[in-house]
Formats: C-alpha cells, sequence, structure tokens
C-alpha cells in the first residue's frame, strides 16, 4: 500500500433488519515487459489493442457508456508463460500484486478463464479496497465467488458482450453514494429473457443479470458476490482513502500539529469534514431531522497514555455512522372503497 501515516479501519455493522475511486484497470494477456498504461480515448487505446483483441472490447463498452464513463481507464498486461527468466513478464497473480497501489478501483480481466477469475478473487478481496468485477457465462460457474465481498459477478451468456466492463462504465464514476447499482441500464448490452425464477437463482448465487422491468432494460440487482452491495462497499472505500488523505495533507501542510486538546481539534475537524461529505454524497443517513446519522469520539490528552504521547501515536479517534441505503423493492397496500 501507499506510504502513509494514517489508517483508517471502518468495521460495518449490520443490524438486524472518488477522487480514484472510479477508475477501472483492465488486465490483459499480451506477452512481453510489463506495462500499465492510461487511455482517454479508444483510439489511443487501439494503437496498443487491436479492436479485435477482448481489452480493446472492455474498454469500448466502458467509453460507451456517455457522460457517466471515467474520466479515463488503465490497460496493462500479463503473461501466463512469464517465468521471470527466459519469458520475461508478469503472471496473472503477480500483475494484481504489482499494480495493487496504482490508482484504479475496479479491476475487469480480458481474458481470464474461470481458474484465473477464482485465483484472482482473493487477491482482491486481501486489499481491503477495490473490486474485482467479472462477467460469467456458464450458469455452472457462477456461484464459485459467493464467500467475496469484492467481486462482482455479472452473469451474461452473450459472448459477444461485455456487461462486467458496461457496469463499471455506468457506475463506477459517478458520485460515491449517489446511487444504487440496480436499475441501471448499460448502454451495447441486451437484456435477456430470464423469468423470476432464474433471476432468483442468479441472485442467490451472488450475480446480477440485464433484464427487463416495466419496459425498461436494467440490471437486475446491485450486489457482490457474498450479497453485499455494491454502493455500501464503495462508499465504505470512500470514507476511507478520502479520511486517510484529508488527515494525512492536515499532517504534512502544518507546521506542526501539537499533542494537546487543539491538535487533536485539527483530526477530529477533518473527521467532521469528511462525514459531512459522506452525508451528503447520500452515504450517511439523516435523521427525521435531516441531520446527518453519525457519532465522533475523541480522548483528550490527559486520556491518553503516557507510552502514545511519548511515542507521538494518538489512537484515541473513533466514529460511527447509519448507512443511507437504497430503495431496493417495494409494496404498497391500498383498498377500493364500493
Amino acid at each position: 500500500m501507499p506510504l502513509q501515516d494514517v489508517t483508517v479501519n471502518i468495521n460495518l455493522v449490520k443490524p438486524a433488519a472518488l477522487i480514484g475511486l472510479g477508475r477501472p484497470l483492465i488486465l490483459a494477456d499480451k506477452a512481453g515487459q510489463p506495462s500499465f498504461k492510461a487511455y482517454a480515448d479508444l483510439d489511443s487505446v487501439k494503437a496498443d489493442y487491436p479492436d479485435t483483441t477482448n481489452a480493446y472490447k472492455k474498454a469500448a463498452a466502458i467509453f460507451a457508456q456517455g457522460s457517466n464513463r471515467p474520466d479515463l481507464i488503465y490497460i496493462a498486461n500479463y503473461d501466463p508463460a512469464a517465468d521471470g527468466g527466459t519469458t520475461p513478464g508478469l503472471t496473472l497473480t503477480q500483475a494484481v500484486s504489482t499494480y495493487a497501489e496504482k490508482d484504479w478501483e475496479f479491476l475487469l480481466l480480458a481474458d481470464a478463464l474461470q481458474a484465473d477469475k477464482v485465483a484472482v478473487a482473493p487477491l482482491v478481496e486481501a486489499l481491503g479496497i477495490k473490486f474485482l468485477v467479472i462477467k460469467i457465462d456458464d450458469e455452472a460457474n457462477r456461484a464459485a465467488f459467493k464467500t467475496y465481498d469484492r467481486t462482482i459477478v455479472f452473469f451474461h451468456p452473450v459472448t459477444a458482450e461485455e456487461p462486467d466492463a458496461a457496469l463499471v462504465g455506468a457506475c463506477g464514476s459517478q458520485t460515491v453514494g449517489s446511487i444504487t447499482w440496480k436499475f441501471k441500464k448499460l448502454v451495447g448490452i441486451t437484456a435477456q429473457n430470464f423469468s423470476a425464477t432464474d433471476v432468483t437463482a442468479i441472485h442467490t448465487d451472488g450475480a446480477i443479470c440485464y433484464v427487463t422491468k416495466a419496459g425498461i432494460d436494467q440490471t437486475s440487482e446491485g450486489i457482490t458476490g457474498s450479497g453485499e452491495y455494491i454502493d455500501v462497499i464503495h462508499g465504505k472505500d470512500w470514507i476511507k482513502v478520502n479520511m486517510e488523505n484529508s488527515i494525512q495533507l492536515a499532517l504534512s501542510n502544518a507546521k506542526k500539529i501539537s499533542f494537546d486538546n487543539t491538535g487533536i481539534g485539527v483530526l477530529e475537524g477533518q473527521v467532521t469534514n469528511t462525514l459531512q461529505q459522506a452525508f451528503a454524497n447520500g452515504i450517511i443517513a439523516a435523521d427525521k431531522d435531516g441531520q446527518p446519522i453519525y457519532t465522533i469520539k475523541a480522548k483528550t490528552r490527559d486520556e491518553v497514555s503516557d507510552s502514545d504521547r511519548a511515542n507521538r501515536t494518538y489512537n484515541g479517534l473513533s466514529f460511527s455512522f447509519e448507512l443511507a441505503g437504497a430503495i431496493h423493492t417495494a409494496t404498497i397496500t391500498g383498498e377500493i372503497a364500493a
């Protein structure tokens, strides 16, 4: 992970009931020296990856999503035969590890087989941030990712279409917290004629699909393999990254932040600013008066141990909040008077 002095840990508590967080990385099977490159349009992609390649097709699906598309994408290559000696390059899993610290949030696999996808999913999960987004066209393979919060499985038995890339292009760069990933229209993707029973089975397997409801083509759900909602995980990533960055900037830009209640207040202010912005974005819920539902606790200097003060380490800030969530289904009850 990048060098940093600030670590934010967020645990999702489920009751019973980007700045750089929208850009995709496409990993493509291409022999040769490792290359990680940014592309702002299809013409530049075509110069390195012809329009017959799967990498180009993934990129085309992303750029086809209109104004919601990311400002740029990344494409990097790997070589399954790379051995670090006579055959240079990186294998697929090595590429994931090598590029883990780069400025991307969604990983797309242009040429991977099922075994490759199964191998990459735990690597992305272990990063604690970022998503793997995969297309599955075989019903027997789609349930292999049910233990992963950070793998998005798109079941789509149409070989020539790239719904995983289209999904990232349509949703990934929109303001984190402002959307749910359900109900979304994807340009260039054909809605499938799945029955209600089919869709239920797909969701049970931890996957989503593309269907028509009320005459509108749309994504059937907004979940990851584990059943967690994509916007919940993405919102968690947004808060973690922005809070770490804001506190790191405060520490770096000040001549010194003293280890006293005034200095602690500076850190608390950065946490407050991040949570307020998260509320404005739609990540944090509002109470009945329209106020954000979050709490922040900060230990005073006197409550911090002598050893922590001596080591210049402050571990006294904590916060909690309620997720805004989204309405995905509704039941309306009415009556007709005689």
